[in-house]
C-alpha cells in the first residue's frame, strides 16, 4: 500500500532523472569544447586546435549514425553523435577561419616590407645543393688537412681535386 502511494512522486523522478542524463549524455561531450571556441574567437589563434581530432570525431559520429540505421540503439546515443558533427564541423568553420584571416595577415605584412624602401626584407640567397656540398666537403678536408690523395667518399669524387684541393 505505501509504495503504491509513493507512485506519484517515484514515476515522475525517475523520469526527470532519465531526461537529466539523456541531456548530460547529448550535450556532455559539447561541454569542453566550449571554452577552446570562445578562446580562439578571443584572440583570433587557432594554433593549440588540432583539426585532426575534429576529422577523428566526425568520422566515429558519422560511422555511428550509419551503424544506427543497421541496429536501432539508445536514441540519445543517436542526438549525440548529430550535436557532436555539428559542434566539430562549427570548430573547424572557426578555425579556418582565424587560419585563414591570419596567414593573410602575415602575407600582407610581408608585402607591404618588401614595398618599403625603409624596410627591406632580407632573405638568405639559397644555394645549388651542389654547391652546397662542396662547400660543406672543402671544409671537412680543409680541417682534416688530408695528403694530396682524398680517399673520403663524398658526393663530389670524382672533381675531388677541384672541390677539396686535396
Amino acid at each position: 500500500m505505501e509504495a503504491e502511494g509513493l507512485d506519484w512522486l517515484l514515476v515522475p523522478l525517475h523520469q526527470l532523472v532519465s531526461w537529466v542524463a539523456a541531456g548530460a549524455m547529448v550535450f556532455g561531450g559539447v561541454v569542453p569544447y566550449i571554452p577552446q571556441y570562445r578562446d580562439i574567437r578571443r584572440t583570433q589563434n587557432a594554433d593549440g586546435f588540432s583539426t585532426h581530432v575534429c576529422l577523428v570525431l566526425l568520422v566515429a559520429n558519422i560511422l555511428r549514425i550509419l551503424f544506427w540505421f543497421g541496429r536501432h540503439f539508445e536514441s540519445p546515443l543517436l542526438w549525440q553523435s548529430i550535436v557532436m558533427i555539428l559542434t566539430m564541423l562549427l570548430m573547424l568553420k572557426l578555425c579556418t577561419e582565424v587560419r585563414v584571416a591570419n596567414e593573410l595577415n602575415i602575407k600582407r605584412r610581408a608585402f607591404a616590407a618588401a614595398d618599403g624602401k625603409d624596410e627591406e626584407l632580407k632573405v638568405p640567397p639559397r644555394r645549388p645543393y651542389l654547391a652546397s656540398r662542396w662547400y660543406s666537403c672543402g671544409r671537412v678536408v680543409t680541417l682534416s688537412r688530408r695528403p694530396t690523395s682524398c680517399s673520403m667518399a663524398h658526393p663530389c669524387s670524382s672533381q675531388c681535386v677541384a672541390c677539396c684541393r686535396c
